[in-house]
């Protein structure tokens, strides 16, 4: 008997041949009869996909992750041990270097631009020129007014020796009339006694005593003379030095006007690359305005900011691993130089002011200059404000003795 498969099976217990019912208990019934029906009810349905054991690779993975760790924290712990400990790093470190500032000294229009940005030059070479002509006039007027001093020297020079000619004649006239007075004096006395013996008259006596007056006025006329013309000297004197002292101040204007007239040609105080040219020909410039920058490549250095906690262990003569940010696969050998006299703070503009009431402890940077191998600075890569990580080796530093530690 045909059925569906959404209804449920009927169960009809068989009837033998002679009409009596099948025996069977209903519960056998029941289990010989449930798989048909179940086959029936149960639709058709796609295949289950196989389960697939679980990998055993992981389990072995972990043994290897294991050891691995184990040798990283192993390698890791012996270059401490070994090296580690003794290094002090930063990497807050820059190359720095001592820049000239190039400004002129003196105002005037550019004449020349001599060199271009980025150029190597060398010490003394002409970097910038002025316009020298203002300068070149000052110098030569300067020049000038001295010549023409000098020949007031000289003119006075002639009239002292004019003045002292002069002296030497009313000295000599004042000899003669000394001589003159003293004649008169043994005329008036001759005369005096003849007239007292009555030998001779009044009016001789009257004569000699006359010539005798005269001849002694003529010799204070010849010592004022004198004084006249000593004073003569001593003014002419003066006036010479007034004008030797006028030539001193004329030389030291001139000296300066070819100070400035050096000046206008601005020279590259040593071997560098000129740097930040902000200058055309043409333009005015003023005394102090800066006009470039001038960086001594070859005499870079190396400004390393260690936490204070890190001194300690720095001294001047310990060897310095150098990784320049800039060439990452070379390492370059470096000496510490010297450490600064105070934290970078107590330099600052604004310095922390600790004791209002409000104090945070931050840990200080204290400055170490390291200074780099002369080979590094001649081949002229290295350029001021890269970033650098330093490693300073404790080992190597100097002791009492002069030998290096760990040697």
């Amino acid at each position: 008997m045909s059925v569906s498969n959404n209804s449920k099976a009927i169960h009809v217990r068989p009837v033998g041949d002679d009409g009596s019912r099948d025996h069977r208990t209903e519960t056998e019934a029941r289990a010989v009869d449930e798989p048909v029906a179940d086959l029936q009810a149960t639709p058709s349905a796609p295949d289950a996909p196989a389960q697939t054991p679980v990998p055993k690779r992981r389990n072995k993975i972990l043994p290897v992750i294991a050891l691995a760790v184990l040798a990283a924290g192993g390698w890791y712990g012996y270059e401490w041990w070994t090296n580690g400990r003794f290094m002090i790093s930063t990497d807050d470190a820059y190359i720095e270097g001592d820049i000239a500032l190039i400004s002129p000294k003196v105002s005037g229009y550019i004449e020349t631009v001599n060199v271009v940005a980025n150029q190597h030059v060398k010490a003394g070479a002409p970097l910038i020129t002025l316009d020298r002509e203002d300068y070149r006039i000052a110098a030569d007027q300067a020049q000038a007014q001295i010549d023409t001093e000098k020949l007031s020297l000289q003119r006075f020079d002639a009239q002292i020796a004019g003045a002292k000619a002069s002296l030497q004649q009313a000295q000599a006239q004042k000899s003669a009339l000394a001589a003159t007075v003293r004649g008169a004096e043994t005329t008036q006395k001759r005369a005096s006694n003849l007239e007292s013996k009555a030998v001779g008259t009044v009016a001789s006596l009257d004569n000699a005593q006359v010539a005798l007056d005269q001849a002694k006025a003529n010799l204070i006329g010849g010592d004022a003379n004198i004084a006249v013309a000593s004073a003569n000297i001593a003014v002419l004197q003066a006036q010479r030095a007034e004008a030797e002292s006028t030539i001193r101040s004329l030389e030291l204007a001139r000296d300066k006007a070819n100070r400035d007239l050096a000046f206008t040609v601005l020279k590259a105080p040593y071997d560098g690359i000129v740097g930040n040219l902000a200058v055309q020909d043409g333009d005015l410039v003023s005394a102090g305005q800066r006009l470039a920058a001038l960086v001594p490549v070859d005499q870079l250095y190396i400004d390393a900011n260690f936490k204070e906690t890190q001194i300690a262990g720095l001294i001047p003569g310990s060897k310095v691993k150098i990784h320049v940010d800039a060439f990452e696969d070379e390492t370059i050998e470096g000496t510490v130089a010297s450490i600064a006299p105070a934290s970078g703070s107590v330099f600052s503009l604004l310095p922390a002011e600790n004791a209002t009431g409000n104090f945070t402890k931050v840990i200080q940077r204290i400055p170490v200059r390291i200074a780099l191998p002369k080979d590094v600075l001649d081949s002229g890569r290295l350029r001021a404000g890269l970033s650098v990580v330093v490693d300073v080796d404790t080992r190597t530093s100097p002791s009492s003795d002069g030998t290096a530690k760990g040697q």
